[in-house]
């Protein structure tokens, strides 16, 4: 780890916004094409200004209901998207669970998968042959390692990737909504590593409808709606905004 004094994430005043394209039927697209009418588009607007930083070490729940802009945030701290307007800052090495599976090739097994996806994250081979057995352990995979994901249930996906995830040498870790697809016990397991890790010094970042966990994993919430950051707080209280 780097200088602690230094945020590890900087959101700075970003705006995303997406197109909606409007073509309500089969028959309204055709006559739209036959005419050269161009399509009409919506501009929808994700996120709307919102700024924050999160020091190194810091665990921090990003929430708000369906459509807030939770997610977009995430992607776009990871680098999946651009944001439009401002700017998006990440110090250190970053490893997102964003969606179940992502980062997985469905034809390739298991085994595969763990060396595509640590190899992307950062990883060498003999880093990942190092802690290859220590990551199928940690994923109760078994003998379903050389087995082609793309049979695997999404409970699987997730033990897999975060598996994956938490054995590389990272700074920052996002989480968003993966860990409710597993079961109790491996969600219980998950959130005693995401505590540990955060104790050594990781960053973590976690978007979730379940108010418990992130109560029990973070120590402040970031609150959006519409797009629009309402709160930024003590989780205690970003929670009862929600409820």
């Amino acid at each position: 780890m780097s200088d602690p004094a230094l945020p590890s994430i900087i959101v700075d005043d970003v705006t995303k916004h997406f197109l909606k394209r409007k073509t309500h039927s089969l028959k309204e697209a055709f006559v739209t094409w036959a005419k050269r009418k161009p399509v009409r588009a919506d501009r929808f607007i994700a996120l709307d200004g919102v700024s924050f930083s999160v020091p190194e070490g810091e665990a921090v729940a990003v929430l708000g209901l369906n459509g807030s802009g939770k997610s977009t945030t995430l992607k776009l701290i990871s680098g999946v998207l651009e944001p439009d307007e401002g700017h998006v800052y990440t110090r250190g090495r970053v490893a997102g669970l964003i969606e179940v599976g992502a980062g997985f090739h469905p034809d390739l097994s298991g085994r595969e998968n763990v060396y595509l996806n640590a190899a992307i994250l950062g990883m060498n081979r003999q880093q990942i042959e190092e802690r290859f057995d220590d990551i199928v352990e940690f994923s109760e995979i078994g003998d379903h390692i050389d087995q082609e994901v793309k049979h695997y249930s999404s409970g699987m996906f997730m033990r897999l990737a975060f598996s994956v995830a938490i054995h590389v040498d990272l700074d920052i870790l996002l989480v968003d909504e993966v860990l409710s697809v597993g079961d109790a016990p491996f969600r219980a397991k998950c959130e005693k590593k995401i505590a540990e890790l955060t104790a050594e010094g990781v960053t973590m970042l976690v978007v979730s409808h379940s108010l418990g966990m992130v109560q029990k994993l973070c120590t402040r919430g970031i609150v959006l709606h519409k797009g629009k950051k309402v709160f930024d707080g003590p989780i205690s209280e970003a929670v009862a905004r929600i409820k």
